[in-house]
């Protein structure tokens, strides 16, 4: 009955047969099965089928919630018999965008996998935005808070921004003494998808925006850096990434008395995006825990 209990678990968080199937490491045939046999157990219907969306009863989601419990009492159970030391495991998959994937976590999954050796990665370094339950996403790292609230996030990192340039390019081009000097200079921009961008500059609570254009733009910023350091033109990126630039005087803070940012608001919060749970998986909770003492 447990078995049947957790196929039924990985159905509501995937949110169909073929993503439970994929979690589960089985063949979606089996996974229908095992749905078919606990309600035949139970004498009741716990989803609502059709060609696009699998959805739960009344009965079903009252199921869902009392299952949960009794899932997580056999878990602890379980892991209470095998002794206070028994470590996560299984598998965990986490999507990052590209450059802050590159930058840290990759440097850091080495040694969590070390403290963890019953944990196995599965790592996608992608800039589009995943959905957690259709990819099959444990964790998405992402800038900026969820819409979607079914989703929880853990705060990782502040993501302030710096308008920089090499050496030799401001030496080359027309000098940036004010924002709007930026309408004369070929600006690496990060790719929104749309028509325009802006960048938006703060000095003494006086807000400017400026529309400012270029001849590359990427979604993620490990191509605009390396462009900004081959003296293409003015850089605005997360001090995350170009701080050991500025050290090394590769290149050059401009306009310091002004704050910049990609969007209006904020400058955009780095966050640790996973699926709400009554009970996270013990794997989950030891990678989050883990980001935040090494981010700290």
């Amino acid at each position: 009955m447990l078995d049947l209990l957790g196929v039924f678990e990985q159905v509501v968080v995937s949110g169909s047969f073929s993503q439970a199937a994929k979690a589960l490491n089985m063949a979606p045939s089996s996974v229908t099965r095992n749905i078919d046999k606990l309600e035949n157990k139970i004498k009741t219907t716990l989803f609502r089928r059709s060609t696009r969306q699998l959805i739960l009863t009344e009965d079903g989601q009252y199921f869902y919630q009392q299952s949960i419990k009794i899932l997580e009492q056999s878990r602890n159970l379980l892991s209470e018999m095998q002794g206070n030391n028994n470590m996560p495991e299984g598998t965990l998959r986490i999507s990052v965008f590209e450059t802050f994937g590159n930058i840290y976590l990759t440097k850091l999954i080495p040694d969590f996998l070390k403290r963890y050796p019953k944990i196995n990665i599965e790592l996608e370094l992608d800039n589009n935005l995943v959905d957690l339950n259709s990819d099959n996403i444990d964790i998405a790292i992402r800038i900026g808070t969820p819409i979607d609230s079914n989703l929880k996030a853990r705060h990782l990192l502040t993501n302030t921004t710096s308008l920089v340039a090499t050496p030799e390019y401001i030496k080359s081009n027309p000098q940036i003494k004010t924002p709007q000097d930026l309408k004369d200079h070929n600006c690496l921009i990060i790719s929104h998808e749309r028509q325009r961008t802006n960048w938006y500059f703060n000095s003494n609570k006086t807000l400017t925006k400026i529309p400012v254009t270029g001849n590359l733009a990427s979604k993620g910023g490990s191509p605009l850096l390396n462009a900004a350091l081959q003296h293409l033109g003015v850089l605005l990126l997360s001090d995350w990434i170009v701080k050991p630039y500025i050290e090394s005087k590769q290149l050059e803070v401009l306009l310091p008395k002004w704050t910049v940012t990609h969007n209006e608001n904020t400058s955009g919060e780095i966050y640790a995006v996973y699926k709400s749970a009554q009970y996270l998986k013990p794997q989950i909770r030891a990678f989050l825990d883990y980001l935040a003492e090494q981010l700290q």
